[in-house]
């Protein structure tokens, strides 16, 4: 609204655009604008990224594997507005039009009656550029990495006070992959003792509900995993804590990133070899609600723990494609295990429609499923006593 860029910077052997095979990855912070510590630690990473490329190792192969997305604030305009910073809150939370964008998502539960920002479009059709696999989101106000669902229905199980994404594992894994290489939050002791984590991780819905997230948006509609890190109790701490809060998050930013080489990943292609781009593919077992489809160069990347998985790809009007895979702890080779699917009767290339309605999805699961049974639409467990905003 200030005519402020979001800025973003974009790290790797090809920085300038998508090479088939490398995965995209990305961090946001400063969201709220009065959460200060995640946008200045990226710009630490940006820095130690750059200058230890080619002098370490690890970080060599990562770059050359890995292209690697920081956008350092998503609120500028809160940021600046954060005159008098403050621990607990500001008016610089939210954008110049006065919205929480991290309330302002389309959500997969609910209408939400939320007028789009221009941040919040801006970082959807980012998404909606980019073939992002996995990321994150920077916060303040409390120490523990959160991970989805942010919002539920009986459907993923809110009525036992957990909100179940058919990824739970996955998600399980990335957030302890933070907690448990971040300085002191795999100890779980909150912010004060009215609060504890365990492992220093939640589940979103769990901790409380949030209608219009991110980072639900980012695995229903995006097919990308993210998780919300909170990193400080403090929002807006004295400068002179930077260094530390520095330290504290260097080694778990960099094994955090390494996640986005779990699993699987190829491309689907036609008996000629060319790519077919909106072809679904999906572990058996696990399907989400907005089909995972390849891109336009028929790419698809599926986050995986270790283990046996049947690899089911469709291309829709045609029979279907399994294959049964052993997917190997892979990350220390900075790929996942790499599985083409070549399509002998399609000829020509797939244009099925691509895009997910925009609609509660999960709204019209909870409905059929009600009309099968009848299910309890109470909402417990608001176990939060502190003034503490995701």
């Amino acid at each position: 609204l200030k005519g402020r860029d979001l800025w973003v910077l974009v790290l790797g052997r090809f920085p300038t655009q998508h090479k088939i095979g490398i995965p995209e990855f990305k961090y946001v912070a400063n969201m709220h604008g009065d959460e200060t510590v995640g946008r200045e630690i990226l710009l630490h990473l940006i820095d130690f990224l750059v200058t230890s490329y080619r002098r370490d190792p690890v970080i060599t192969r990562l770059l050359n594997n890995t292209r690697i997305h920081i956008m350092p604030t998503m609120n500028p305009d809160g940021f600046e507005a954060t005159k008098v910073p403050d621990c607990y809150y500001t008016r610089g939370r939210y954008n110049k039009n006065g919205e929480d964008l991290n309330r302002n998502f389309p959500d997969a539960f609910e209408n939400n009656s939320a007028s789009i920002q221009p941040e919040t479009q801006a970082v959807m059709n980012w998404i909606k550029n980019e073939t992002f696999v996995l990321s994150a989101n920077l916060h303040g106000g409390a120490l523990v990495a959160s991970y989805t669902f942010d919002n539920g229905n009986s459907v993923t199980g809110t009525l036992k006070g957990y909100s179940r994404s058919p990824d739970d594992d996955v998600f399980i894994h990335l957030a302890k992959t933070y907690s448990f290489n971040h300085a002191s939050m795999y100890k779980g002791t909150g912010c004060d003792n009215r609060q504890t984590f365990p492992d220093g991780i939640t589940n979103g819905y769990s901790w409380y509900q949030l209608e219009g997230g991110m980072q639900d948006y980012n695995y229903v509609w995006g097919q990308c995993f993210e998780i919300t890190l909170e990193l400080s109790c403090c929002k807006y701490p004295p400068e002179d804590q930077l260094e530390k809060f520095w330290k504290d998050n260097k080694a778990a930013l960099i094994e955090y990133i390494k996640q986005v080489h779990l699993g699987v990943k190829g491309q689907v292609t036609d008996k000629n070899g060319n790519p077919i781009p909106n072809a679904i593919v999906e572990a058996k077992g696990r399907p989400h609600i907005c089909p995972y489809r390849t891109n336009e160069q028929g790419e698809y990347f599926l986050l995986l723990l270790p283990g046996t998985y049947v690899i089911n790809a469709t291309v829709p009007g045609f029979a279907s494609l399994l294959k049964t895979v052993e997917i190997p702890d892979n990350k220390g080779n900075f790929s996942a295990l790499k599985h083409d699917f070549s399509f002998s009767e399609v000829s020509t290339r797939s244009r099925a429609a691509a895009s997910c309605p925009k609609t509660p999805l999960y709204q019209e699961l909870e409905q059929a499923s009600a009309a099968v049974k009848p299910t309890l639409h109470i909402l417990v467990l608001m176990t939060v006593t502190l003034v503490i905003f995701k």
